[in-house]
């Protein structure tokens, strides 16, 4: 049926002919992404396994080039599972959320050691995995095993609070939009559906500038043409809590940094760093003030860090030791603490 010259016809269109209209859409226009093919799932469930984790607060743009070089080092699951984490580590620099990387790891130990290496294809068994949750679960069900998931990350609660003209905040609905995204999930196709609802929402109906003109639903959307449609998902206001820290670069008389490898739990956990502090000041003496800083976003944090300096051949910290600038491409550091070094020039 040729819809180009109706208004929005939501009310008279079936969800399979929603569908319908965007897997053919999907068949000429869908992204080539190396963790999916087109035309039922990927034959290695472990490339979505890896594109998941990495995924998750990322874009599809950082992620493949990491991708590439990670599946290169690990190319099987038995091989990741076998690895040290801070391989692993130095592996996922640069993508951020290393409480991803150890999950990743983890998850790859347990699908060699409990599952004989085979991948579960059953959602219980799928959420028994570290760091997989209902969003995870789905998405890797339906690339992997062709499994008639429903996927609902922030490109699909954007499409559905669109198509529906859904104007409440998406966390007071979130239930309703779930509802509408179950109704549309292709049951014949639904690695390639849940393909095309994720490419729509990064390539057409972006958060700003929705490209609606070329767009498979532009007919049946009841937000197309209204004023509202970039303040479509609503949100709660979400404020950042406000940190002001401090980190120091502690050199010795050789020009050796001192660095150490964090224990705390939490999301820097096994990485490698300067002596920091969220907030306040670091208990050393004789710190010198540069008068530079640093700030960095977490997802509720805003983390600002004032640098200073000091210089001594004794580790003012139990858990410290030095090291020559040359050595830092061997530890792996969080992105906040690569800032820093660039900040300082050492790398």
């Amino acid at each position: 049926m040729d819809i180009s010259h109706f208004p929005a016809i939501l009310c008279l269109m079936s969800n399979l002919e929603l569908s319908t209209f965007l897997l053919n859409w999907y068949d000429a226009n869908g992204r080539n992404l190396p963790w999916r093919v087109k035309g039922g799932a990927h034959p290695d469930p472990y490339a979505v396994l890896v594109s998941e984790f990495m995924l998750q607060q990322t874009t599809v743009k950082t992620v493949l080039g990491y991708f590439e070089k990670f599946m290169r080092r690990f190319p099987t699951v038995e091989s990741l599972a076998a690895a040290d984490e801070e391989e692993v580590y130095r592996y996922w620099q640069g993508l951020g959320y290393y409480t991803r990387a150890r999950s990743l790891h983890a998850t790859a130990q347990i699908i060699v050691s409990e599952f004989n290496s085979r991948f579960p294809d059953n959602r219980t068994d799928v959420l028994r995995l570290k760091g997989i949750g209902p969003y995870t679960v789905a998405s890797f069900l339906a690339l992997a095993f062709n499994q008639p998931e429903t996927v609902v990350d922030g490109n699909v609660i954007r499409i559905i609070c669109r198509l529906y003209h859904l104007t409440q905040p998406f966390e007071e609905i979130k239930p309703l939009i779930a509802e509408k995204a179950a109704a549309l999930t292709s049951h014949t196709r639904p690695a390639d559906y849940a393909s095309a609802i994720m490419d729509l929402g990064a390539t057409v109906c972006t958060p700003k500038n929705p490209q609606c003109l070329i767009c498979p639903w532009q007919k049946a959307c009841l937000s197309r043409g209204r004023p509202d449609i970039e303040q479509i998902p609503a949100r709660l206001k979400n404020t950042k809590q406000i940190k002001n820290g401090s980190v120091c670069l502690i050199t010795d008389s050789t020009g050796r940094i001192l660095i150490r490898r964090r224990t705390e739990k939490g999301l820097l956990s096994g990485l490698y760093e300067l002596p920091w502090t969220a907030e306040g000041s670091l208990p050393f003496s004789g710190m010198h003030n540069t008068g530079l800083s640093v700030t960095h976003i977490f997802t509720h944090i805003r983390q600002t860090l004032t640098l200073f300096t000091l210089q001594t051949d004794t580790s003012p910290i139990a858990d410290g030791f030095f090291i020559s600038p040359s050595e830092i491409k061997n530890y792996p550091f969080s992105t906040l603490m690569k800032k820093i070094l660039k900040r300082t020039g050492l790398i």
